[in-house]
């Protein structure tokens, strides 16, 4: 599914009336699709239905809506909060909410409404909500407020969000359902704007899917996660499906290790090995009998020495995908060794940086130009921060810019973690994966995002679409888990199971076996 920014919006519409297709035309399809998702939500008898008209398109798209639910049987108003053409409010209910008198009619209407639809403002709305705006939806929230179940749609946008950025107003209502129009918009995904779109359904309002072509953002889905799906032979070898070599591991993360490991082997890897400090690897070797091992020398009990990293470039030669960071630990050793480590790697491996060494190269001034190849970087929000050299809210604030900004600076393919997590490619690319699981917000739960990404560079996929295929099939795992578990003490191992049910979902013809049928 594509994303739009405001102004890629605009220019898109701008080839439709260019193409044939004018703006009356897109608004006439954005009503009905409102009013049938209305419909659909709420029903028609015995249902009040009132929609808050603004200025612009936006306005005239709920005016729309009125007319289909009007000719449909809906008891429906339209609210008028802005001066609208008589031609376009001829023979619907209507209320003039710019006069002062009618503003505690309001009040009653909104008691009355079992759902409110938001068409007041749009992708053109950027700044403050003041006067006869703030007034109706500050009087909407107080009534959402009341307990009562009173449900919002907004059209396109809930009034006062920034369409690239998410950001709201304060007056901005937390809708039920957003009907984004055509396409949807960028700023529907950040957390604040998540926050308050609700479920997000994208209306087909006429617009030639070739003037969508060139777009470069985009939302994960099922049907391109199995579409770039590493093929399997029934007569392939583990060596079919490539070797990933993992740097992981300190005396108090020892369970790092052993998730990222996993994670690589569920998504399919045909042989993992793990590079960790010698006293622990026996720990490791007990959970996960599987995995070969490269024991390193240490500097202290548990913590790695600076010297062990010559094993490590020696033994990569043979991996095809290399995962380091994941509980490494922040000691002085352990930063020296994973530098020398990220620094003097080959360019042609495929490289996976996360956690703890994310956090070493934060240390080191510029540290991308001794990277100067692309690699998968896996940041949370704090350790992108740093990355940056900027505090955690701004990255939260403006995920998406930040995300494509350092993807082409640094030359990486950057995953910004989160809800609703950001995948952005040098090249200009962004996906996004538009997935919350609180469940999934326990620790451990990147390691096995770095492992499961590592595990499908192995099998010969891209850098790119294996952070997005990875983080889609990580998402699946944590959703699985939450309706076996609830969202309340899910722990990271329980996606380990999962990751490979997640494959096995996507597949079209399965026997059940894990062997494809012929």
């Amino acid at each position: 599914m594509k994303i739009v920014t405001a102004a890629e919006m605009k220019e898109v519409e701008s080839e439709a009336e260019k193409n044939g297709i004018p703006i009356s035309q897109l608004m006439e399809y954005a009503g009905r699709s409102v009013a049938e998702t209305v419909r659909r939500i709420n029903g028609i008898p015995d249902k009040q239905v009132l929609v808050l008209v603004g200025p612009g398109n936006n306005g005239g798209d709920g005016l729309a809506a009125v007319r289909y639910l009007s000719v449909w049987g809906a008891d429906v108003t339209a609210y008028l909060c802005s001066p609208r053409d008589e031609a376009e409010i001829s023979g619907i209910k209507s209320v003039d909410g710019i006069s002062d008198s009618n503003q505690e009619q309001l009040v009653s209407l909104l008691a009355d409404a079992d759902m409110v639809v938001d068409a007041i403002f749009g992708t053109g709305k950027n700044r403050s909500i003041e006067g006869i705006f703030q007034k109706v939806l500050s009087r909407l929230g107080e009534a959402k407020n009341t307990g009562r179940r009173l449900k919002i749609l907004a059209v396109d946008l809930p009034s006062g969000m920034d369409a690239d950025t998410g950001t709201t107003d304060p007056v901005t209502p937390f809708a039920d359902v957003t009907v984004s129009l055509g396409i949807a918009k960028r700023g529907l995904y950040s957390p604040a704007g998540a926050e308050r779109a609700g479920e997000i359904i994208v209306a087909d309002i006429g617009i030639p899917s070739d003037l969508t072509r060139g777009l470069r953002s985009g939302s994960l889905d099922q049907e391109w996660a199995r579409s770039v799906l590493p093929e399997r032979s029934p007569y392939s070898h583990k060596g079919s499906f490539g070797k990933v070599l993992v740097l992981a591991g300190s005396a108090n993360y020892i369970g790092a290790a052993y998730l990222a490991c996993a994670s690589a082997m569920r998504v399919g890897a045909g042989l993992t090995s793990l590079a960790i400090p010698r006293s622990l690897q026996i720990a490791v070797a007990s959970r996960l009998p599987e995995i070969t091992f490269f024991p390193l020398a240490e500097s202290s009990p548990g913590m790695v020495h600076p010297d062990a990293f010559k094993i490590v470039l020696a033994a990569s030669r043979d991996y095809d995908a290399v995962l380091s960071g994941c509980g490494l630990g922040n000691k002085p050793q352990t930063r020296e060794f994973s530098l020398k480590i990220a620094f003097q790697l080959r360019p042609e491996k495929k490289i996976v940086i996360d956690a703890d060494s994310l956090n070493h190269l934060s240390s080191y001034r510029e540290w991308w130009k001794r990277i100067p190849f692309d690699a998968v970087i896996t940041p949370h929000p704090g350790e992108m921060a740093r990355l940056c050299g900027i505090e955690a809210g701004e990255v939260q604030a403006n995920r998406f810019e930040i995300a494509l900004k350092k993807a082409a600076e640094w030359n990486k393919t950057v995953v910004l973690k989160g809800a609703n997590t950001v995948i952005a490619a040098p090249d200009g690319r962004l996906r996004i994966n538009a997935f919350a699981n609180a469940g999934m917000s326990t620790a451990g739960t990147g390691d096995v995002l770095a492992g499961a990404i590592s595990g499908l560079l192995a099998q010969g996929m891209n850098l790119f679409d294996a952070a997005c295929l990875g983080t889609y099939l990580h998402s699946k795992a944590g959703e699985m888990t939450t309706l076996r578990l609830g969202d309340a003490g899910m722990m990271a191992s329980d996606l380990l199971g999962e990751l490979p049910l997640a494959i096995r979902s996507l597949k079209e013809t399965w026997n059940g076996t894990g062997i494809k049928k012929c």
